[in-house]
């Protein structure tokens, strides 16, 4: 009995390490996705105002 006991007392402590990881490993990936959402507005908004420069040129091209 007390050696059940010892082994459940090590997968819990195993089990409660692995959960902590994980937490962290969860908040990291959080503030990673948040960065990379952020990054990819930032690039849409340069492709947009990209795209607007280029169609302006286009505009002032003569018609062949």
């Amino acid at each position: 009995m007390e050696t059940e006991l010892a082994q459940l007392e090590t997968q819990l402590e195993q089990l409660i390490g692995r959960y902590g990881r994980l937490k962290a490993d969860n908040s990291g990936l959080h503030g990673r996705v948040a960065q990379l959402e952020a990054d990819n507005r930032k690039l849409s908004a340069k492709l947009k105002l990209a795209t607007e420069r280029l169609e302006a040129v286009l505009d002032k091209l003569p018609e062949a």
